[in-house]
């Protein structure tokens, strides 16, 4: 389990400039914001090096690309080979997710594809996997929601004194 790292409101906002838009500049968020461009630098930095911020990338739409079915699977592994097994799906390309949860299953993976030969590939090559011993595969009908930067909205939600105090970090520039 990871520590939360703490974020001030104006961490959260920058955080929200770049998840609405990633390609901003520093120049815009500061703008908005109302705040320094060094102050937006040395903040998205100090959010890197901690890893709350880990890439940046485009948001691909998958049923454009092709992929209309979305499948998620319920796995079941034996002799405590949960991780292995883990790691081995999270490896395959149509994997989009992998959850280690609780429950009568061991892990759920989301999954995408083009037809139903590629989710009948996908599904026997989890099958062939050792001490994978069963499957329970949904497909989904219809995505309402489907976007992963819907938790940047509920930091708000977060009382300050749960997010942690303002804190200034020893990066020079800082401002």
């Amino acid at each position: 389990m990871s520590e939360g790292v703490e974020l001030d409101e104006l961490d959260v906002a920058i955080l929200r400039e770049l998840v609405e838009n990633g390609r901003s500049s520093f120049r815009e968020i500061a703008k908005k914001l109302n705040t320094s461009v060094g102050t937006v630098a040395s903040r998205v930095k100090r959010m890197e090096t901690a890893g709350v911020i880990r890439g940046y990338t485009a948001l691909v739409d998958p049923e454009k690309l092709g992929f209309e079915l979305t499948a998620i699977t319920a796995v079941t592994v034996s002799r405590g080979k949960l991780l292995e097994v883990q790691r081995e799906i999270a490896s395959l390309p149509n994997t989009v997710a992998v959850y280690d949860v609780t429950g009568v299953v061991d892990s759920i993976v989301v999954s995408k594809f083009r037809n139903r030969q590629e989710l009948s590939d996908f599904t026997k090559r989890i099958l062939s996997i050792p001490y994978v011993e069963r499957t329970n595969t949904h497909i989904a009908l219809t995505v309402v929601k489907e976007d992963f930067r819907g938790i940047i909205g509920t930091l708000s939600e977060v009382p300050a004194a749960k997010r942690g105090p303002v804190r200034r970090p020893e990066v020079e520039g800082y401002g």
